[in-house]
């Protein structure tokens, strides 16, 4: 697995809360067992006591989200740095899954899953993660979706740092909001331009009298 994937681990996390709309999804082992996806060693290390140390964890990463995308790349920075301190990572090389045509094993950098508990695991790897996204693309590139009622997390990828929506789906809905709300506008200003046509009409017509 290339170490860029890993910051997936960290979006994955957030998204599990959409604060706006007072939803959580990570209420029980099984839901944070859903995050490891094929770490299925990982996963199988979740316990109760889990499920509320993934939250501490998340509401850190969310911290750093809303650092970055409001601009703050300093405060981003710092606050993902105490998480790289508390929660440290087993970089190793591995060959595992990865064969080249001759059947020898493709060399590529992994991290290690931690041996204590599994918050501790998944936190090191998503700091990880998005520390390596971070300083390859720039804390900008760390963002919220801007469709309310949705803030969820994403990692922009793209050529133009143009990104603003963390779906197709929130791109669509908020599109057709922006339309709608050009729309009632003009209707406004159409009626308010009638309005004041027919009272220049009527003011002219009275001083005519």
């Amino acid at each position: 697995m290339e170490l860029a994937h890993y910051s997936d681990w960290a979006v994955r996390l957030v998204n599990t809360e959409e604060p706006a709309r007072a939803k959580d999804s990570l209420t029980s082992v099984e839901a944070v067992r859903a995050l490891f996806v094929s770490a299925s060693q990982m996963g199988r290390r979740v316990t109760d006591a889990d499920v509320t140390r993934f939250r501490s964890v998340r509401a850190r990463l969310r911290a750093i989200f809303e650092a970055a995308d409001g601009g703050d790349s300093t405060l981003a920075v710092d606050l993902l740095n105490s998480l790289l301190l508390e929660f440290p990572v087993s970089p190793q090389i591995s060959g595992h899954d990865y064969l080249d045509e001759q059947g020898r094993p493709r060399w590529h950098m992994h991290l290690a899953e931690h041996p204590s508990n599994a918050t501790t695991g998944y936190a090191a790897i998503a700091a990880m993660g998005l520390a390596i996204h971070l300083t390859e693309y720039g804390a900008d590139r760390l963002g919220l979706c801007q469709a309310p009622p949705c803030r969820n997390a994403y990692l922009d990828t793209s050529t133009n740092r143009s990104r603003r929506y963390c779906s197709d789906r929130c791109a669509t809905r908020a599109n057709v909001a922006a339309y709608r709300a050009r729309k009632r506008l003009e209707a406004e200003r159409s009626a308010n331009t009638g309005r004041s046509a027919d009272s220049a009409h009527q003011t002219r017509a009275e001083s005519e009298v």
